[in-house]
């Protein structure tokens, strides 16, 4: 990784003849394929088209309804989640540093511990003004992007220039030192758990997201949930369900939500999916507002789980990779207080009945 600029310069030049050979592959993935992350390979743009920016991101996020309609971006490696809206209702939980974007169209879960790095950049784009595309991205530490934000044709340029000049880092150099994140801790052996005591949690459970401390409190992994819970709570389905369950969806006009994220966002779609496209290996929606993007062959486990709540029972249908990390997670569109609505449930008994 660079940690000097004579080895971030070779890194520039490396990337620049990467994207001779390769013009269409995305940075994520020719990082990756360069040994680095993304934002070391990012950062070499600084002084150019890349402005590296300082911290205070509550605040800079804060500001971002002022940017008008943007497309907010949120993946991991086998995801993309794509939603164009206002960053309306920011909100933060110092005592978590936590943070929460709520609306219809930009719906977010902010875990800001992971908001390290930040950069505003500009690329050539056929359908950008000027031919740029503008943007505004952050990463953990170890340069992962944790959430990108992107300006549309409706978007204001003038507050982006403003706010990008007020958020401007003094250090103006393409090195970028990068640090690797800890793992989460291994899992627990199964025998060590009290499995029957953990069920017996579940199964009084009064909300959905009484699921994630439940987990902490017996340290469980998900992966392990999952399997403690077969025949009860949960029914593992074939790794192709994703696309049986978003064919009916679609079919059966049945609105839904689609959860996708990383260690530092969680962004959300609620609504209806219409346009379905695969394109090996990937299967995609691509409606006006919403774009989905999933990797079918990242997909090692997927799992229809239920979770009781005093609102009656919620379902949801859950995708793993091999690491046991969550791709993503598909419920029924729903708000508290509501019970679960039953054309849902039938789709998602189908991928039960099928197996």
């Amino acid at each position: 990784m660079p940690t000097s600029t004579v080895e971030a310069t070779d890194l520039k030049t490396r990337w620049r003849e990467f994207q001779e050979e390769h013009p269409d592959v995305r940075i994520r993935t020719a990082a990756d394929r360069l040994g680095v992350s993304e934002a070391e390979l990012l950062a070499t743009g600084c002084g150019e088209h890349v402005t590296r920016l300082d911290g205070g991101w509550s605040a800079l996020l804060s500001e971002l309804e002022s940017l008008g309609p943007v497309m907010a971006l949120t993946r991991n490696d086998a995801a993309v989640h794509e939603k164009t809206g206002v960053y309306h209702n920011v909100k933060f939980t110092d005592a978590h540093n936590m943070g929460l974007v709520l609306d219809d169209d930009i719906d977010l879960r902010l875990f800001l511990d992971h908001w390290v790095l930040g950069f505003a950049v500009e690329t050539p784009w056929d359908g950008g003004r000027g031919g740029v595309r503008r943007s505004l991205q952050f990463f953990d530490r170890d340069g992962t992007a944790v959430h990108k934000v992107f300006l549309t044709r409706k978007s204001d340029l003038d507050t982006y220039d403003a706010l990008v000049d007020k958020y401007r880092h003094d250090d103006p150099s393409i090195d970028q030192p990068v640090e690797a994140v800890e793992s989460g801790a291994d899992e627990v052996p199964s025998e060590e758990i009290d499995v029957e005591g953990f069920l017996d949690e579940w199964a009084d459970l009064k909300d959905t997201h009484d699921f994630f401390p439940l987990l902490r409190d017996y340290d469980v992994s998900r992966r392990q949930a999952l399997h403690f819970g077969e025949g009860r709570f949960t029914h593992r389905v074939a790794a192709d369900s994703l696309r049986r369950l978003l064919q009916d969806a679609a079919e059966e006009e049945v609105p839904i939500m689609v959860f996708v994220g990383n260690t530092g966002c969680i962004q959300i779609h609620t609504g209806p999916v219409k346009k379905l496209k695969a394109t090996p290996p990937w299967y995609n929606v691509l409606d006006p507002g919403f774009q989905l993007r999933l990797n079918e062959e990242a997909i090692a486990q997927a799992w229809v789980v239920r979770k009781p709540t005093r609102d009656g029972d919620v379902t949801s249908l859950e995708l793993l990779d091999a690491d046991g990390g969550i791709i993503a997670r598909f419920f029924g569109k729903r708000k508290p207080g509501q019970p679960e609505r039953e054309d849902w449930r039938s789709v998602v008994q189908a991928l039960v009945e099928d197996g």
